[in-house]
């Protein structure tokens, strides 16, 4: 919201702008160079200490985790995309297929869409071809501002029966939209109230510009039980904007941010320091399984990746999306036996070092 206008504080009926924004997404990530220009995501500047002799055998290395009570065959999450279109439903079901072969969490795309309009809740709803993974309903955390509150947060849950309900934090995609939600002020009491009224975990998810610690701290002291830091180095959505704007001013404004952002190597540091205890997602610019147990070693507990199986999805269905799974796991068990750890703990253990 860039105009100095009252925003609306009350939940809108669904709108065809609503339904467009996520077709647009879709093709913009599809179609469009929405990556950073500079900012990385700072894993490159971090290495393993080469074993030579690692006393481990490969065939044993140990991949699983657990996320809310349910294991995973592999530390890996299906980050939050999409949903609210018949394209997303299609993409949703391939990705949830696969999650379910592979053994990985999945979040859905944010659900306002089908809380303004329940004939698009279809879209989201993938449980009968993923029984038992770790499953994310997922919500705007300014939406609270708006209307929102515990029922609406229950009816996300419910709809597609989910072990948890992400709150996403997107300030800057929100700032830099001509329709965007700008009041940000007040939610800390809000988002506690959800945190303790809720029968599932809360998830704090950013969407691409990091957590820094002070806001992480304070988000584990009301209650949220998973950090997803979701870092810079990936998608700037803020350049998702940018090819969405009206106008080239809004053009202008949304593509100054594109290098905007907390490394998503930092953000990491940053969480574990806030909170020892919560479980951390590491998620923006992951591409690899080297990427991923990096990610561990610096103190996440899963990663999660989005374009990537995004467009596997779009290109080879279910079989794509399972394929670059293993790929990945296979990468990030090579790295375990290279640097000695046979589970996902010893990784948790394993120092990095920096190269100047």
């Amino acid at each position: 919201m860039l105009a100095n206008e009252a925003p609306q504080q009350e939940i809108t009926s669904a709108t065809p702008d609503t339904e467009q924004r996520k077709a647009d997404h879709i093709r913009i990530n599809l179609e469009e160079d929405v990556a950073f220009r500079k900012l990385t995501t700072g894993l490159e500047n971090y290495f393993f200490l080469h074993q030579a002799l690692p006393e481990l055998d490969l065939a044993q290395i140990d991949t699983r985790t657990t996320i809310f009570g349910k294991e995973l065959q592999r530390p890996l999450l299906i980050s939050s995309m999409t949903g609210g279109t018949a394209r997303a439903r299609t993409i949703n079901l391939i990705l949830a297929e696969a999650a379910q072969s592979a053994g990985m969490a999945m979040g859905l795309g944010s659900m306002r869409a089908a809380i303004e309009d329940p004939a698009l809740a279809d879209t989201y709803q993938v449980r009968q071809v993923a029984p038992d993974i770790p499953l994310f309903a997922n919500l705007g955390a300014v939406q609270l501002n708006y209307g929102y509150g515990l029922d609406e947060c229950r009816r996300a849950v419910d709809m597609i029966e989910a072990d948890a309900l992400i709150l996403h934090f997107n300030a800057l995609q929100e700032a830099v939209q001509p329709e965007g939600d700008g009041n940000f002020a007040g939610l800390y009491a809000k988002i506690e109230a959800i945190c303790r009224d809720l029968s599932v975990p809360v998830i704090a998810k950013e969407v691409g510009w990091g957590f820094a610690e002070a806001t992480a701290r304070r988000l584990a002291d009301v209650g949220i039980a998973a950090i997803d830091v979701a870092g810079a180095g990936g998608t700037s959505w803020s350049q998702v904007e940018m090819y969405r704007a009206p106008t080239p001013r809004l053009a202008r404004v949304a593509g100054a941010f594109v290098d905007w952002g907390i490394p998503t190597a930092v953000s990491i540091q940053q969480c574990r320091r806030a909170t020892a205890t919560l479980p951390i997602f590491a998620s923006g610019g992951i591409k690899n399984g080297i990427d991923v147990a990096k990610c561990i070693a610096l103190g996440a507990n899963i990663a999660g990746l989005a374009g990537d199986f995004l467009r596997a999805a779009d290109k080879s269905g279910v079989a794509g999306v399972i394929e670059l799974a293993e790929t990945i796991t296979d990468e990030l068990r090579v790295a375990m036996f290279c640097s000695g750890a046979a589970n996902l703990h010893a990784l948790s253990q394993t120092p990095l070092y920096t190269q100047f």
